[in-house]
Order: C-alpha cells, then sequence, then structure tokens
C-alpha cells in the first residue's frame, strides 16, 4: 500500500499550483522575474524606453551600464515596481503588478531577451476608481499596459 503524504487541511483537488519555480520563472510563460534590488536598479539606471500616462518602461542596456549586469544575459527578465506612494493599498499594487506579469507574458515573443523593469509613476484617480481592485481598474491597468508594451514593439 502507497501512502501520500499531503497537508492535513487540503485536500488533493483544492491543493493550490505553483506560482513560481526555481529564479522566479512563472509557471507556464517564458518570463522570468527580477528579484534582487540591485537587479532593478541596473535596469532603472539606463533610463527609459517608453511611457504611459501611468507607466514607464526600463531596459537593460550593457552600452549604457559598463558595470558588471547583476543577472544572466540572454534572458527574458521582468520586474514590476509599484511603490506605495501611488498606490497606497497592498491589494492594488498586487492587481498591478498580476496585471503587468499577465500582459508580458502575452508580448514575450516580442521582446529583447534582456531584462526589463515596468514602473507606476502616477497614481490612478481614486473618484474614478473607488475600490482598491475593481474590475474598472483591472480593464484600464491592462489596457494601459498594453499600450505601453505596443509602444516599444513600435520602431
Amino acid at each position: 500500500m502507497r501512502v501520500v503524504l499531503r497537508a492535513a487541511n487540503v485536500s488533493p483537488s483544492k491543493q493550490p499550483a505553483p506560482l513560481f519555480g526555481a529564479l522566479g520563472l512563472c509557471a507556464g510563460c517564458s518570463v522570468e522575474h527580477l528579484i534582487q534590488w540591485s537587479q532593478y536598479q541596473a535596469v532603472m539606471a539606463c533610463g527609459v524606453v517608453c511611457k504611459t500616462p501611468h507607466f514607464v518602461l526600463h531596459r537593460w542596456n550593457p552600452a549604457l551600464a559598463p558595470e558588471a549586469a547583476p543577472f544572466v544575459e540572454g534572458r527574458l527578465l521582468l520586474g514590476a515596481l509599484t511603490p506605495k506612494r501611488w498606490a497606497k493599498r497592498a491589494v492594488t499594487r498586487n492587481l498591478i503588478k498580476r496585471q503587468i506579469y499577465e500582459v508580458s507574458a502575452l508580448y514575450a515573443h516580442e521582446l529583447t531577451p534582456t531584462a526589463h523593469v515596468v514602473r507606476l509613476r502616477a497614481e490612478f484617480d481614486k473618484r474614478h476608481f473607488v475600490s482598491a481592485s475593481s474590475v474598472a481598474l483591472k480593464k484600464m491597468v491592462r489596457s494601459e499596459l498594453i499600450q505601453l508594451f505596443e509602444l516599444l514593439s513600435k520602431p
């Protein structure tokens, strides 16, 4: 008889799927996540590639940052930066980060295999989005992120 070990309060059908593998790799997508703050700083030091009213996209450029990269080149890496200054509630910051990672996975084939950082640069108007995690806010964030990645793909 074979014994299967599992958590006491979780049935086999309701066990959560692993979200991240080793090195911050998202399950089901080809985009790895930046993990250390030094990685974010190195990418943001290279300057802005494109921006929308609420978001800015930074891309690692070895020519602009001569110091050694704190990550391996040739892989697609993405970091999502949502400061408390622009998104006060954790629910809102998490919603924005989830949307950043989902939209970036859609555009992964168009991104150069290097490190990118998407940074929230302005607050969403609280008068239009009363709830911290509303459907309207999700749609607005997603549409603006799609606009950001479309700007990046244009020559």
